[in-house]
């Protein structure tokens, strides 16, 4: 067969598409918008063989992150090997200075790949890195000095560059005398491992790699001679004292130099391209500088719109399948985060950017698993003080306009090689107000936590529905559009000291308002009093979402809509939509009395034909065995209200079909841990290859967070279902509001902010 015949075969013997043969990793559409890119795989043919590459390209999220998961089935062996092979004469010129690059924690198989890492990890937990935060800052300011009133900068060459290489040599202990020898290698080493260099150039690139590689040997040597210093490098040299068959001499060379090249190059492209994108997308740039509490998500949202590290590679150890396709032993695997960070299929509306993204740290950036980047904390304290220190200090600055961005060619790393900003010094707001240096926000080590995405609306109405519910109409501030929102959503209303969560239950299509019925509770935290008492029409109140943890499937034929007294809210805008696609359902509304039942009239005009209620003054009472005794099969049952109806109903759905009920809670009965009562276990997270121990004291979602790890979570009080972890092994004490009686049996998923565990350890799928 001849090479041309190869060409129109995959090493499995499939054909090779148009699209696949087309594909080129160093040029043309990838190398301008990779995740654009590849958006016909996505949709068409999410994982194809490249001849061009000779690797099959992965562009799915699931199928990205399962290949992460499973570093067994997908060695990481090739992740730092040279995409472009070297020629002989390069070959020599490493040669010459001695150059021995071994496995990193980057590329190494198990078992040593996770023995190195949990003896070295520690410096990486969150509490260590906090240490770091002011002189990161103070850095930051300094630098702006040095520009702050030229009005005009390059931000790569006068910060972006300078400040994570200077962390970096920091963090790892690395003397200020060797800085500047490192600077311009670590993109030699880029180009030499991830680019496609000519054969002239791989001679010069051979030679900066080469001399990188001498300066790191040079610098352990120092730190071997004196191991007692601070920083990540000495306590690796010490670790190699103390576990020699562990940390190796070739590894502590090889990690040196591996870790300068990461820690460096991936913050300085990942912050550029953050800067890019807000000051590309004025709106969202005005937000940020009006509400600073957004930087944390700003920060993670623009590391998935465009971060960095574009993919990683894996080797596949034996035949195996990659969502429907089949790929060989030994075949090559290009990861494209970069696509799988933009899949419609996991993040809505994904080529925006969305400040207020609830599931933005899905991202998969920073990879996942045992092999998710230890750094990755860092970079993301980094980026967070970079950002806050400009919306405060340089708030009016603007990209330079008619810039062209240049891109390193290669496949896995992108940022741009210069950015220019431009600004009227005459404005910068610290000559009005010297007092802003003095201030900073501290941003808390970790994931961004969801309470602090709130927006700024006014409210518009206030009406009275009942003697006890009152209607809050809130619109946005300046007359745009609030985000889409779907039957069961939620928002959490704050105002003053108080923040409650309360369902949507306006129209769906009035996109600059939102709805909400508050009953006034006279026995409960005070929140509903405050909202009925001290809210009034122009106020400025704060919401966070909207959030859907009760959403509606609308997909079944036939549906049995329950509600209790405020329990109506939800329900209600579920009824709305049914009624929209011209589906079969029904309503059942219970309450005290028929004027104290929220939404009744309305209720009649427009589901009257579907209605039932049920008056307990009238002395009607819902019999909720005879209603769902005929139930079908696929139809679905929401409800919403007392705990008692829905205690009911869970008991009740135990004969039901699998998956016909859903519910959800008002409040959570969730008691504060007692570590008199309680018993501290170890929680051993098989994707990542770790043990963490979960105090007495501690939820393990707490634990969790505390160690650095990515776990979505939303209410903390176990009815939201946001922290829901997949359990491989372990015996649970539930005690959330979210899984029936039948889910808790299984066995197999867990709520991490309420949930523990009746022995010493449980295996979970993290």
């Amino acid at each position: 067969m001849s090479n041309q015949d190869h060409q129109k075969l995959t090493p499995t013997g499939c054909p090779i598409s148009h699209g696949a043969r087309k594909f080129d990793a160093f040029e043309g559409d990838y190398h301008v918008n990779p995740a654009e890119a590849l958006k016909w795989a996505r949709e068409q043919e999410p994982v194809f063989y490249s001849p061009r590459l000779g690797y099959w390209i992965v562009s799915r999220y699931d199928d990205v992150k399962a290949i992460f998961r499973d570093n067994i089935l997908f060695s990481p062996c090739i992740a730092l090997e040279k995409i472009t092979p070297a020629p002989p004469e390069a070959m020599e010129v490493l040669k010459s200075y001695g150059y021995a690059m071994n496995r990193t924690l980057v590329n190494e198989d198990e078992p040593a790949h996770m023995e190195r890492r949990r003896v070295l990890m520690d410096s990486f937990d969150p509490e260590e890195l906090e240490k770091h935060q002011p002189a990161v800052r103070a850095l930051t300011r300094e630098y702006m000095d040095r520009f702050i009133e030229k009005g005009e900068a390059d931000l790569v060459a006068e910060m972006f560059k300078e400040i994570p290489l200077m962390v970096a040599l920091h963090f790892l202990g690395v003397p200020d005398e060797d800085s500047e020898k490192i600077r311009s290698f670590s993109v030699a080493h880029t180009v030499n491992t991830w680019g496609r260099p000519t054969p002239e150039e791989q001679i010069d690139v051979a030679h900066s790699v080469g001399k990188f590689w001498t300066v790191a040997v040079d610098i352990i040597k120092k730190m071997k001679e004196n191991p007692e210093g601070e920083g990540w490098m000495y306590l690796t040299v010490r670790q190699h004292l103390k576990y020699p068959e562990i940390v190796t001499e070739s590894y502590l060379n090889s990690m040196m130099m591996a870790i300068l090249a990461a820690a460096h190059e991936t913050t300085s492209n990942a912050t550029s391209n953050m800067f890019r994108v807000l000051l590309g997308n004025k709106e969202k740039w005005k937000e940020i500088c009006e509400n600073p509490k957004l930087i944390p998500n700003a920060v993670e949202e623009c590391l998935r719109f465009e971060g960095s590290v574009v993919a990683w590679r894996r080797q596949a150890t034996r035949d195996t399948q990659i969502g429907d396709v089949k790929v060989p032993k030994d075949a090559r695997l290009l990861m494209v985060t970069a696509s799988a960070n933009h899949d419609e299929r996991h993040f809505e509306n994904p080529d925006e950017i969305d400040l207020y993204r609830d599931n933005t740290t899905d991202h998969l950036t920073f990879g996942y698993g045992s092999h998710q980047c230890m750094g990755k904390n860092i970079g993301r304290m980094e980026m967070r003080i970079f950002l806050e220190e400009f919306v405060k200090r340089l708030p009016h600055m603007e990209l330079k306009t008619d810039q062209k961005f240049e891109f390193l060619p290669n496949t896995s790393f992108r940022g741009a090689s210069e950015l220019w900003v431009t600004w009227d010094p005459d404005k910068n707001p610290e000559k009005a107000d010297p007092e802003i240096l003095t201030e900073h926000t501290h941003f808390k080590i970790g994931p961004p936590s969801k309470d602090e995405l709130y927006r700024t609306v006014r409210v518009e109405e206030i009406s009275s529905k009942t003697k006890d519910v009152i209607e809050i109409t809130i619109a946005s501030l300046n007359g745009k559009s609030l985000p889409n929102w779907t039957a069961g959503a939620h928002i959490d209303f704050i105002h003053g000291e108080f923040s409650r969560k309360y369902s949507l239950c306006g129209s769906s299509e009035a996109g600059d308002q939102y709805k909400i019925a508050v009953l006034k509770e006279t026995e409960g935290r005070g929140g509903s009093l405050h909202f009925h008492e001290k809210l009034a029409v122009g106020d400025k109140v704060q919401i966070v979402g909207p959030k859907n943890h009760f959403k509606l499937d609308e997909t079944a034929e036939k549906y049995m809509l329950i509600a209790g007294g405020i329990g109506i809210t939800p329900i209600i805008a579920m009824a709305d939509r049914l009624r929209e696609l011209g589906k079969d359902y029904t309503v059942h509304y219970a309450g005290r009395s028929l004027s104290s039942m929220t939404f009744a009239k309305r209720l009649k005009e427009q589901h009257g034909d579907c209605l039932s209620f049920y008056s307990g003054e009238d002395g009607m009472r819902m019999q909720l065995s005879e209603l769902t005794a005929d139930l079908v099969q696929g139809q679905q049952v929401y409800a919403c209200g007392p705990e008692r109806l829905l205690h009911e109903l869970k008991f009740l759905a135990e004969n039901w079909p699998e998956g016909a009920l859903h519910y959800e809670y008002f409040n959570s009965n969730v008691a504060t841990l007692n570590a008199e009562e309680e018993h501290s276990f170890d929680a051993y997270l098989q994707d990542s290859e770790l043990t963490i121990k979960v105090g007495a004291n501690q939820t393990v979602l707490e634990a969790l967070l505390a160690k650095g790890m990515d776990v979505p979570n939303d209410c903390k009080e176990g009815i939201c279902g946001t922290c829901e972890i997949e359990v491989i092994e372990g015996d649970i004490d539930h005690r959330d509001q979210v899984l029936t009686s039948k889910e808790r049996k299984q066995g197999d998923r867990m709520m991490t902010c309420c949930s523990r565990v009746k022995g010493q350890k449980i295996t979970l799928a993290l």
